[in-house]
């Protein structure tokens, strides 16, 4: 139960600072989303520091690493998890799932929102 309340709130911290950073940063005038940008570039970094940090000084518990991977970054952003993800891939020479989960999650990610889109428009 400790454990679920940390990613919890961690979570909740993370996504509350993608909500301010988008509202700064994110403009419909230009078609960018910066602010959502930002979010996954600074999560991914904070992701690979937090658990490079946790592998190689085991200075940090299971809980601190809980909250804030889990919890921050995955509330911050998921992107985060994907890259840190497709980095384990790569280092263990696994080029074919990186390859497969890769293409997938983005052709079949967009495919879904195109697709709830649609059954919301029906």
């Amino acid at each position: 139960m400790k454990q679920l309340l940390l990613v919890f709130v961690g979570g909740g911290f993370g996504s509350v600072l993608r909500y301010i950073i988008g509202k700064l940063l994110n403009n419909a005038e230009n078609g960018i989303p910066y602010g959502t940008f930002a979010a996954n570039i600074i999560g991914s970094l904070l992701i690979g520091i937090i658990l490079g940090i946790a592998a190689k000084n085991d200075t940090l518990t299971s809980n601190q690493t809980l909250f804030l991977a889990t919890g921050f970054c995955g509330g911050f952003t998921t992107f985060s998890t994907f890259a840190y993800e497709n980095h384990v891939m790569l280092k263990s020479g696994d080029f074919t799932s990186f390859a497969i989960y890769t293409i997938a999650s983005f052709i079949v990610g967009f495919l879904a929102v195109f697709f709830g889109m649609y059954l919301i428009k029906s």
